[in-house]
């Protein structure tokens, strides 16, 4: 049984990779409004932490993570954004593009095991997929700050605001959206992958 589950559950993960990998390279797995994007495969990374834990989010995440640097250089679509931060430092483009998605999809699988042992299935899988969003969004503005907070260019975005609040105006409709979208999207599909016995039964504790 635990085998088979397995198998399931790998060949999820291979699924779940090949779906984001089409996002990426299509315009379903972005919406570009103005400097940023608002990215759905925040998605499959949440999918991906729900069916195979911490390891299986930060697979995902590192799928993600690769295809949002590459379109710093052009591949799969452009982001206006990433090509004028590798043009500034190449490597930190890298580290912010791709260490922020890889620590989301790690941490949601704790998150949702968390959430599954006092929460039923829906409520935690969506709960998950809010965090996705807004983890994945307070990574990419964290290290944004964190390695390019000295350069002209985004001292110029942040006009003399202070952090918190360049970061809350920044992504502002977009980050809202793509919770939003997230949030109920994920609880759907999850629950559905449930139903269809690819997400393991909640651990109860010895207490209970």
């Amino acid at each position: 049984m635990k085998t088979t589950l397995k198998t399931k559950q790998l060949v999820m993960l291979g699924l779940l990779t090949a779906i984001l990998l089409v996002m990426a390279y299509t315009p379903l797995g972005y919406l570009n409004i103005g400097p940023l994007a608002i990215s759905f495969n925040v998605i499959p990374v949440a999918l991906a932490a729900i069916v195979l834990g911490p390891v299986g989010g930060a697979v995902a995440g590192a799928v993600f993570g690769l295809t949002s640097f590459l379109q710093c250089i052009g591949v799969g679509g452009t982001s206006a954004m990433g090509v004028i931060l590798f043009e500034i430092n190449p490597i930190f483009a890298f580290v912010q593009r791709f260490v922020p998605r890889v620590l989301d999809g790690f941490l949601l699988g704790f998150i949702f095991k968390g959430v599954r042992k006092a929460s039923n299935i829906y409520l935690s899988c969506a709960v998950t997929g809010f965090c996705s969003a807004f983890l994945n969004t307070a990574f990419f503005m964290a290290a944004l700050v964190l390695l390019y907070g000295n350069t002209d260019y985004v001292r110029e975005l942040m006009g003399g605001m202070n952090v918190i609040l360049f970061i809350c105006t920044f992504v502002g409709i977009n980050a809202v959206c793509e919770m939003a979208a997230s949030t109920l999207i994920t609880g759907a599909v999850g629950s559905a992958l449930y139903k269809a016995r690819l997400i393991p039964p909640a651990v109860k504790s010895a207490a209970s």
